[in-house]
């Protein structure tokens, strides 16, 4: 029986496609690949129809970036369990049947992260921590209890993950991991780490510290804060941000990148002007929740 259908997103993937499918094909656990390949014009579609594994291929008409591509996939998923994988991901052999031993060992959790390892063998990620400003933040080494799962590499529990809402898919890329992780934890359900490894090319499909890169991460914390958390945070926070955004020209020339006055002033921008929507999603989130936002907050904001 399979139970997984690993979704692969691409995008110009054509340089480590191959390596990702090529690991795929070499795992011990029996599964269902799906590549969904957001407009490549790289030769990837060549590259993933010549692939021997024949991996099955949705491709969409336009670039909708990691987030909209997983939200496309959980919609042509038939099994119980859905797993994210980073295209310039390489998982182990025996990383799939790892992760679904791990959720078939903890009923309550409805997704499980695994240990993406940087090519030098720095660890990358155990899975994600929530800080005490609401970031969505990398842990490097293993925890026993994590807050959320790195979507790079994870499994998910379909019917758990279609329940809370499924895939923000207007984040377009990052923190789509940390938003569903924050309305599965509201739900009542768990999230679990795995020793099971993966070698990740980070970063070889966006540019970390790019402008985009800062603006998707800035404005989708912000949303995930404005869904998700208790008010009195989110509402702290996105002042906190507004009230630096002010005063960055009184400070000289910032010191990294997201601090520039452009970026976070585009920031601001795509926050008001998608907060009517997010108002209307974080009153879907309430309805659909067993835990309060408070609790779920204090029991893990800053750990």
């Amino acid at each position: 029986m399979t139970s997984t259908t690993v979704v692969v997103v691409t995008w110009r993937g054509a340089a480590h496609i191959t390596a990702c499918l090529d690991a795929l094909a070499a795992q011990s656990r029996a599964h269902r690949t799906l590549v969904v390949d957001n407009a490549s014009d790289d030769g990837t579609a060549a590259l993933l129809a010549a692939h021997p594994s024949k991996p099955e291929v949705l491709r969409l008409r336009r670039n909708t970036g990691y987030a909209g591509a997983m939200s496309a996939a959980l919609d042509k998923v038939d099994t119980p369990l859905m797993a994210w994988l980073n295209d310039d991901a390489a998982p182990t052999p025996d990383w799939l049947a790892t992760c679904e031993d791990t959720l078939a060992k903890a009923p309550l959790a409805a997704a499980v992260s695994a240990r993406l390892t940087l090519a030098d063998g720095t660890v990358q990620s155990t899975g994600v921590r929530l800080t005490a400003d609401g970031h969505g933040a990398d842990l490097p080494e293993p925890a026993d209890e994590i807050f959320g799962f790195c979507g790079g590499a994870a499994v998910l529990d379909v019917e758990a993950l279609r329940s809370v809402g499924g895939v923000p898919a207007s984040y377009f890329c990052y923190y789509e991991d940390t938003d569903t992780a924050w309305r599965l934890r509201l739900a009542g359900w768990d999230v679990v780490g795995a020793e099971a490894d993966v070698t990740h090319q980070h970063g070889a499909s966006t540019r970390p510290g790019s402008v985009r890169f800062h603006l998707w991460n800035e404005r989708n914390r912000l949303l995930t804060l404005l869904r998700c958390a208790p008010r009195a945070v989110a509402i702290r926070q996105l002042v906190k941000f507004a009230v630096l955004t002010l005063v960055l020209p009184l400070r000289g020339k910032p010191a990294a990148p997201n601090f520039r006055l452009s970026l976070r002033c585009r920031v601001l921008g795509a926050v008001a002007a998608r907060l009517p929507r997010t108002l209307v999603e974080r009153r879907a989130v309430g309805r659909r929740a067993t835990l309060g936002r408070g609790a779920v907050w204090d029991a893990w904001a800053g750990l």
